[in-house]
């Protein structure tokens, strides 16, 4: 038994060991060394001294009262069930007095030092050179030190009252508190002065908290609004003084009354004690707030509820919002948009939310490759216009069923970018591509431009093996072939990705980490193999950075010849005084996050700024980490922590500067608070009567949740020229019951565009900008403009005919655009066909102004439909709908027409039917439908040919831009 027993610790050793030291090699692999030791070694300091103090005092309390014994002559005649215990606990009293100080302290320890970050971050903090209103501190004190201050009072309570109850228990088990039947309580000299040492300690403790306490009111979240209000100014942080004071008297009277032997006058001074708590810390306070404050709340809060609109802005980063008067009109005229060239021709008419499908039809080739189900939206330079593009990354995409070597040493990685134009589409509707095909080529680059392999990416494997000497025989399916007839192209991987596992011992350690007995005994592992694991970019920012909260979406970006995802990192605390608090989940949380599309954020925060910019290379996984707001306290406090990690601004190239853009997390969040806190005076504030909210996504009518914000370029009045931003909209917000108003009150846009100069934050970029519309004009919400489009006879007419044969007619993204002296509304309408192989097509243009709907193939001509015949408008839109030479766009224009034609004969024989129906006329009746048969029916045919749909008889394989590839699987199957 001992023997199995050494062995079953040995290896539970050994899988510790092997944990941690496969964590030292892929932090030496990824030059974040410093950060895993950094972390380690203050855990272990945390855990020896939380240990030491906790273990240390209950040790210490069990020998005195065990030492300190008193020794009775045995009483024969009486029963004593102390005596008995005494006898059963005698064999293992010494065991006992080791071992429960060790277990209680290890506990203990261990939750201590999982808040390492908050003792380095005391350790290391930095002024933030602002006071608060109300004790005017620094702001550091509130979220730097009064963190590390609960914390070490917390864990001293805890002590002392662990230690005493120990020491108590010694006591009573050996006689010194002794109770009998009619003398009551018996305590001897030893045991009442060790309580009354514990009891004093534990009152000064207690003291000290009172004393934080009243710092704790100007981060309290449970007033009207956030921060020390009225009540807590007048009552509640007098009282807490008055409590410390009393407490530290009452410690005193304790040690007194332990030396003279005397218990009545501590045990006075504690119920005195517990009566002020009652009365001071809570009949008073409620007092004041119900007859002082409830009455005149107005007034008396009048400057602490702008003590919170001030504190809150400036934490969230919204005390610099531009905000101005937008006098919307709801009239069309012709021309309108002539002076808003800018902005129409960056309408985007490509939904990223939908065009997946589509790109996994007409890109993916192949099924070990897959497209994220939402896709990106960045901006590109072409011929010397920057455009608005949606971008993703062909990824690779692993059968879970299959073998250990297809899943871990064959298909290893993805293969290329795939980018489209936002603001146009190609015949048919479909993604007029801009980066394309395998090889991949078009105006943004090819292989020879950039690096195409993706081993770094939001769907990678687990864990790939990869790499190995020079004329080792390639293992790594790479990408179909660029030849006919030819296999699958291998690679063999190059780069500096993962941690070595050429020799045996660290292909034991990884085994123990993946459970993979495939990984220690597989022939495809060789000297020079690495093992690439936690691959996903957020992930891999959140390992080497954990101070920081990683925005929900990364994005990738072709910068200086290589794919980097760009990640957004943020500096949070949630002790920032007057500001109130949002509960990130909720905050971020919109129709794409509600699908679960991308993974939102998680924990409570009243302050936060976007202080890091990071990139992952795509290719060899390596982590970059940019100080963006180099001036940030919290960051500067992290800087001295981890001195080597963070690089500076200046150290970023153009191209990157060009992609980065303002995050949609930060965004999302600011825009729920500027509901409230763009009011700016404390009593129109607190009459609450001009409170908006984000509105719902009227595309997602089944599920009510907020409407995503949206990137794309525009200029917002008073700007010079457009800019690449993120928008959103704001509605009145109505009261629990009551029927919600969609009209619209608000748009907020941020300024997304970083500039291109290298290490030169562009100096409009993060301007919010917010453009107030006037009550008086009723200009219709996100909601109203889908209600309109809904509602309208012919719109409706024409979507149910697109409708027909089985076909899903989708809406896309809502976008909402300030021109033309008003709101604009776009949505582009996409027709998704049976069959397996469909996928959505943009078919029409829905357009709103006001109350009045334009509708057509295009955007340019559903514009001019909206203002009078002309809109004066220029769009981006070009020869969209005719033949296309690019791969990819081979509809044909006379099918377009027909479909064209073909819409409008059935729309005129509604029209006609109806009117015949009105008149009797049976006979005309009978024809008209006649009619509308077999428009409906060269319309399906048109559709058809236009969609590719092969269950319509065409194959959109065929339309591959690579000689040979029919779009299927590998011949061989061999991924299952």
């Amino acid at each position: 038994m001992p023997t199995i027993v050494i062995i079953g610790i040995l290896v539970a050793a050994f899988i510790f060991f092997a944990n941690i030291y496969a964590d030292v090699l892929w932090f030496n692999q990824t030059g974040y060394a410093e950060v895993f030791w950094t972390e380690l070694l203050t855990k272990v300091i945390v855990f020896v001294i939380a240990f030491v103090v906790m273990a240390g005092a209950i040790w210490a309390s069990l020998q005195v009262a065990f030492k300190s014994r008193p020794v009775y002559a045995p009483d024969l005649q009486a029963p004593d069930n102390i005596s008995r215990y005494q006898a059963q606990l005698e064999p293992i009293r010494r065991l006992l007095m080791w071992g429960i100080p060790l277990v209680i302290g290890a506990f203990a320890a261990t939750a201590v030092a999982s808040q390492w970050k908050t003792v380095l971050l005391f350790i290391h903090q930095v002024p933030f050179g602002e006071v608060d209103p109300q004790f005017h501190k620094d702001l550091s004190f509130y979220m730097n030190s009064m963190p590390f201050y609960g914390l070490l009072v917390g864990y001293l309570i805890s002590v002392v009252l662990i230690a005493g109850i120990a020491g108590l228990l010694t006591h009573y088990l050996y006689g010194g508190i002794r109770i009998q039947e009619r003398g009551g309580v018996t305590i001897s000299r030893p045991a009442r002065l060790h309580v009354s040492i514990a009891a004093a300690l534990f009152l000064v403790l207690q003291g000290a908290n009172f004393w934080l306490d009243r710092y704790n009111t100007l981060e309290n979240q449970g007033g009207r609004v956030a921060g020390a209000l009225y009540t807590d100014v007048h009552a509640v942080i007098p009282t807490k003084t008055i409590l410390v004071v009393a407490a530290l008297i009452v410690a005193v009277l304790f040690v007194v009354g332990a030396i003279m032997g005397r218990w009545k006058l501590p045990l006075v001074g504690t119920a005195m004690l517990v009566v002020t708590a009652l009365v001071a810390g809570g009949i008073y306070p409620m007092l004041v707030q119900q007859f002082q404050v409830v009455p005149s709340e107005k007034t008396l809060e009048k400057p602490y509820i702008q003590n919170n609109i001030d504190m809150t802005r400036k934490a969230y980063g919204l005390d610099h919002v531009e905000a101005s008067p937008y006098n919307a009109t709801v009239d069309t005229a012709k021309n309108a948009l002539a002076k808003d060239k800018a902005t129409t021709t960056n309408i985007r008419l490509l939904d990223p939310d939908l065009v997946s499908d589509s790109f996994a039809q007409l890109q993916q080739f192949r099924t070990y490759y897959k497209f994220a189900p939402t896709l990106n939206v960045d901006r590109y330079t072409v011929d010397g216009k920057t455009e608005d593009t949606v971008i993703a990354v062909r990824e690779v995409n692993v059968d879970p069923t299959d073998s250990w070597v297809n899943q871990h040493v064959t298909y290893t990685h993805g293969y290329g970018v795939v980018a489209a134009y936002g603001s146009k589409v190609a015949a048919g509707g479909r993604p007029d591509f801009m980066l394309q095909g395998i090889p991949t080529e078009g105006v943004l680059g090819s292989d020879a431009t950039y690096e195409p392999r993706i081993y770094f990416g939001e769907f990678s494997p687990q864990y790939s093996v990869v790499g190995g000497p020079e004329g080792w025989s390639p293992r790594e399916l790479d990408r179909p072939s660029d030849k006919s007839g030819e296999g699958d192209a291998k690679t063999t991987f190059e780069g500096n990705g993962g941690p070595q596992v050429g020799n045996f011992f660290n292909r034991l350690v990884y085994s123990l980490k993946f459970s993979s007995t495939d990984l220690l005994l597989s022939d495809a592992i060789n000297n020079e193999s690495q093992i690439l694991y936690d691959r996903g970019p957020k992930e891999r920012v959140e390992k080497v950075a954990p101070y920081l909260t990683v925005d929900s979406n990364t994005y990738p970006a072709i910068v200086d010849g290589r794919v980097k995802w760009i990640v957004d990192a943020y500096t949070t605390n949630d002790s920032f005084p007057y500001s109130t608090a949002q509960q990130l989940d909720t905050a971020v949380r919109d129709s794409l996050t509600g699908e679960n599309r991308t993974n939102a954020l998680s924990g409570k925060v009243n302050y936060i700024r976007n202080s890091v910019k990071a990139t992952v290379d795509a290719y060899d996984g390596s982590v970059d980490l940019y100080a963006w707001e180099p001036d940030e306290p919290l960051l500067q406090a992290w800087q001295k922590v981890f001195p080597a990690t963070v690089k500076p601004m200046s150290e970023m190239s153009g191209e990157l500067m060009s992609h980065v853009r303002y995050p949609e997390d930060l965004f999302k969040v600011q825009r729920t608070l500027l509901g409230e806190y763009h009011v700016t005076d404390p009593d129109d504030f607190y009459e609450s009567n001009d409170a908006w909210v984000v509105p719902n996504d009227p595309t997602k009518s089944q599920t009510p949740v907020p409407q995503p914000p949206y990137y794309l370029s525009l200029r917002m009045p008073k700007q010079e020229s457009e800019t690449f931003s993120l928008t959103s909209t704001f509605i009145p917000k109505t009261s629990s019951g009551s029927q919600q108003r969609n009209v619209l009150y608000g748009f907020l846009s941020a300024e997304a565009d970083a500039g291109n100069k290298a290490g030169v934050k562009a100096d409009g970029y993060g301007t919010l900008r917010l453009l107030e519309l006037p009550r008086s004009t009723v200009v219709p919400g996100p909601g109203q403009a889908q209600q309109n489009f809904d509602s309208n006879t012919t719109v409706s007419t024409q979507l149910n005919l697109l409708r027909s044969g089985a076909s899903k007619v989708i809406n896309g993204n809502l976008l909402s655009l300030p021109v033309g002296g008003g709101i604009l509304y776009v949505q582009p309408v996409y027709v998704q066909s049976t069959g397996e192989t469909s996928y959505p097509t943009l078919r029409k243009v829905l357009v709103s102004f006001g109350n009045k709907v334009g509708f057509a193939d295009t955007l340019a001509e559903a514009l001019d439909q909206l203002f009078d015949g002309s809109s004066g408008a220029e769009t981006n839109e070009g020869d969209a709908g005719k033949t296309s030479d690019k791969p990819g766009s081979t509809a044909p224009a006379s099918a377009e027409q027909e479909l064209k034609e073909a819409l409008a004969a059935a729309d005129a024989a509604i029209k006609a039917g109806q009117e015949a129906l009105a008149k009797g006329d049976f006979a005309t009746y009978g024809n008209e439908q006649k009619k509308l048969s077999d428009a409906l029916d060269k319309a399906l045919g048109a559709e058809s040919e236009i969609s590719g749909d092969p269950a319509q008889g065409k194959d959109t394989s065929s339309d591959s831009p690579v000689p040979g590839q029919d779009g299927s699987a590998p011949a061989d199957n061999s991924n299952g």
